[in-house]
């Protein structure tokens, strides 16, 4: 029974030490991502909600100018083009998406673009994550996501 009391005690401090250390790394290599909500689902779960809401609109467009993408979503929520712009120019130096110039009415016009799938990102920081983890946990995590995905205690 106390073998039973001191594993769980290592196993909650081995999570709460994951958790801690998540919402400090900076996520998916190329990608620079430092923020973790845990309350939220999918992208939003290391994205705001409008950065989330962008990379949807580039990942079903494929490419899409600033005004482009404000068109979209200002049928879906109040937002102002300077927010949209703003918001793909920190995208980009994420190193999530890529911009292109184009010479347009107007002057010139940047094109942006997804680097990755919806998926691929996603697995990306996933794969990220739990590299990161067994690099500063060793042997502890790996023991740890063997008993918890193996099925075996």
């Amino acid at each position: 029974m106390l073998s039973l009391l001191v594993k769980l005690y290592k196993a909650f401090h081995l999570l709460k030490s994951i958790l801690i250390y998540i919402n400090e790394l900076s996520i998916y290599g190329m990608a620079d991502i430092t923020k973790f909500r845990s309350d939220k689902k999918g992208v939003e779960t290391f994205l705001s909600p409008l950065e989330s809401e962008v990379l949807d609109v580039l990942w079903e467009k494929k490419s899409a100018r600033v005004r482009d993408i404000f068109l979209i979503l200002k049928s879906e929520r109040k937002v102002a083009l300077t927010s949209i712009a703003v918001t793909l120019d920190r995208l980009y130096d994420k190193k999530i998406v890529e911009r292109e110039v184009e010479s347009g009415k107007g002057g010139l016009h940047y094109i942006y673009s997804v680097k990755n799938t919806k998926k691929d990102f996603e697995k990306s920081m996933i794969d990220k994550i739990v590299n990161e983890l067994i690099n500063n946990f060793g042997d502890t995590a790996v023991t740890y996501f063997n008993e918890k995905f193996s099925g075996k205690k």
